[in-house]
């Protein structure tokens, strides 16, 4: 008889570490013993086992604000000397008859003299980006003219070589020297400057 009493025990110890284990609220109660007490057994009922225990709440996971303000940094000077702006790949300055060429800006090659447009064919003052580059280009509006590398910037408008003693149609005329080495300096994309 005290043999099935302390299996009884052990089966209601059992069924409440189960029921601790138990995640939600809705776990079955442990199930009752099967034995009645009789005389000679402890009339006390088993106290009932405690019930699934909850986890605290988790503290708030509070995501930091990503949003980042990047300020550009400042452009660089003008280069010393060069009538243009920062950050230009070529300069030219129609007053003055000269042009620059530039990197990350420095001048790598200038002034050089030029030529440009003529009455009529005047060379427009502004900021543009070569569009495309041809180094033997012939001109198919003024009677397959050469125009031996040639740098397109502002539509039918380039530097290339050319007389440094007759004005142009628009063009930068350059040197042989200074047309060459602007064509292998600037790239599709560039900026170039004009200045009056």
């Amino acid at each position: 008889m005290r043999m099935r009493t302390m299996v009884a025990a052990l089966v209601v110890a059992g069924a409440g570490l189960l029921s601790a284990c138990a995640t939600t609220d809705n776990a079955a109660p442990p199930p009752a013993p099967t034995t009645a007490p009789t005389g000679t057994e402890s009339t006390a009922t088993p106290t009932k086992p405690p019930g699934p225990t909850k986890m605290p709440p988790l503290p708030k996971i509070v995501e930091a604000d990503a949003t980042i303000t990047k300020t550009a940094p400042p452009p660089p000077p003008p280069p010393a000397g060069v009538p243009c702006g920062a950050g230009v790949d070529a300069c030219i300055d129609l007053s003055a008859n000269k042009s620059w060429l530039l990197a990350n800006g420095k001048v790598v090659l200038g002034p050089v003299p030029i030529t440009h447009g003529r009455p009529g064919h005047r060379t427009p003052p502004g900021t543009f980006h070569v569009g495309w580059k041809d180094i033997d280009h012939l001109s198919s509006e003024f009677d397959n003219a050469p125009m031996p590398y040639s740098v397109f910037f502002n539509g039918g408008i380039a530097f290339h070589q050319g007389s440094l003693s007759d004005l142009s149609h628009g063009c930068i005329h350059l040197s042989m020297s200074a047309a060459q080495t602007y064509y292998e300096g600037l790239q599709v994309g560039d900026t170039v400057q004009v200045v009056s």
